[in-house]
């Protein structure tokens, strides 16, 4: 079995960088012990803010065997995203280059369907499950576990060869495999240029940060006004933020994705200041469609864009 176990993760592997993923590692499916206590701590301290969701589902987002029935496996998957394009106007309200192309639940969730109707076809008949940020995993910690980084002092996964723009999917399945040496070096070292950078303060202490403050969250999940006090803390950003990972040192070894689907239209990146300010239904939908940025909706968008006009 465990001839087939490395040969078989040899061939998930080889295809899911075929299908375009960045890199792939494979861990076992067994309870998070390390991540319950730092989970329990998170939520008492209501870094969660108004995600309510975090609460649920506690014992399933530490065990992938209650997610799939006789889980063995958890290949954890990283696709690239970076990319130079910046919007033209520097003076219009910004979005996080994950937003740019479309949406990446779309992309990455065909990329998922593929790999496992692979290992179907070449191995044997598996069950599994695709997870793209939509479910009780975390997939940070897998990710970790399958070797693929460490947690930043911005509680980014970081990759020594990429840095930190990418996403985490994982396949849960029932199939046993070889699996990676966990991540255990920290590389952020004394820097703490994250920390610094911050201008809402959200990381509240290396490696701990407060969703509630922290400026994606604030633009995106919170369905609530923006409160008064993060007003000009936004530095502009309309849609996410990039701006932990833009001061990251381990970023300048990001290189540009190879994925059409998350190329930026011309549409999106020549949107100037004014266009903006004055966005109507109309024309979110036209720029915005299947974009991540949909999730806001055009009276969250609106919100967030008439929260950065000045007092």
């Amino acid at each position: 079995m465990f001839n087939n176990a490395a040969k078989y993760s040899q061939l998930i592997k080889a295809e899911a960088l075929r299908l375009g993923f960045m890199a792939c590692g494979i861990s076992k499916a067994d309870f998070l012990e390390e991540e319950a206590p730092r989970l329990e701590t998170w939520l008492n301290n209501n870094r969660h803010g108004e995600m309510a969701y975090m609460e649920n589902h506690f014992d399933k987002r530490l065990d992938p065997r209650l997610l799939v029935e006789g889980a063995k496996s958890v290949v954890s998957l990283t696709l690239n995203y970076f990319t130079p394009a910046k919007q033209l106007d520097s003076e219009a309200p910004k979005i996080s280059k994950y937003a740019y192309g479309t949406d990446y639940h779309t992309v990455i969730k065909e990329k998922l369907k593929e790999l496992l109707a692979f290992i179907n076809d070449e191995i044997g008949e598996v069950s599994g499950r695709c997870f793209v940020d939509s479910a009780p995993v975390m997939d940070k910690a897998w990710a970790q576990k399958a070797g693929l980084g460490w947690r930043g002092k911005n509680a980014n996964l970081i990759s020594k060869d990429a840095g930190s723009f990418f996403f985490l999917a994982e396949l849960i399945i029932d199939l046993e495999l070889e699996y990676d040496k966990p991540f255990v070096a920290d590389h952020c070292g004394s820097c703490t240029r994250c920390i610094d950078a911050c201008p809402t303060d959200a990381i509240v202490a290396p490696y701990t940060v407060d969703g509630s403050k922290c400026i994606s969250y604030l633009t995106i999940e919170l369905k609530n006004e923006i409160p008064a006090e993060f007003k000009g803390k936004m530095e502009n950003w309309m849609f996410g933020c990039d701006i932990c990972q833009d001061v990251c040192p381990w970023n300048r070894f990001a290189t540009p994705h190879q994925e059409p689907a998350f190329e930026p239209t011309h549409e999106l990146l020549q949107l100037k200041k004014t266009e903006l300010v004055d966005l109507t239904d109309e024309v979110f939908k036209q720029v915005f469609k299947g974009s991540a940025v949909k999730r806001t909706k055009f009276s969250g968008l609106k919100r967030n864009i008439d929260f950065l006009k000045p007092i």
